[in-house]
């Protein structure tokens, strides 16, 4: 009998505290999504928030940008470029701001238009930092050359952002 009232207890707890966790990540999306990138070369997403929830995958790309949509004390729930989505914890979470190329080769500008020279062409999945951003192109560090790219031509920045 007391076994079974351990069991009930338990579980009873555990659905207030799935309840209290579900609020908490619904009300926090409100200040949600925003943009960083992987601090570590290595970076478990985990199911949940915490070391005790399973490693869903394993992202193994240092600057990888991540979108966040949720916090949880020292957690965030991320979401990569695919639309999948874990949970990271915040010592790998690094505020470089990273884009990645989308869609097909692109070309990164001398300046903020198309009719400035080319400095080189980024094929799709190329990694840059985002160094700012104005209403229509992002200023990206790729491969060591700075340049401006059409802002629709990259993953991790907000259409309305913009930054220096």
């Amino acid at each position: 009998m007391l076994r079974g009232g351990r069991f009930g207890m338990r579980f009873a707890l555990a659905l207030l505290l799935t309840d209290a966790f579900l609020s908490i990540e619904a009300s926090a999306q409100t200040e949600f999504p925003r943009y960083a990138s992987l601090r570590a070369e290595k970076v478990n997403v985990r199911s949940g928030p915490g070391f005790r929830y399973p490693i869903v995958w394993v992202f193994i790309r240092k600057g990888m940008p991540i979108e966040i949509t949720t916090e949880f004390e020292s957690w965030r729930k991320i979401r990569d470029r695919d639309g999948s989505e874990g949970w990271v914890h915040q010592n790998l979470i690094s505020s470089t701001r990273m884009a990645l190329v989308i869609g097909a080769v692109r070309p990164l500008h001398d300046g903020s238009s198309t009719t400035t020279p080319v400095l080189l062409f980024a094929e799709p999945g190329v990694q840059g930092e985002l160094v700012a951003c104005n209403k229509s192109w992002c200023k990206v560090r790729i491969a060591g050359r700075a340049g401006w790219m059409q802002r629709e031509y990259l993953w991790g920045v907000n259409a309305e952002e913009t930054f220096e």
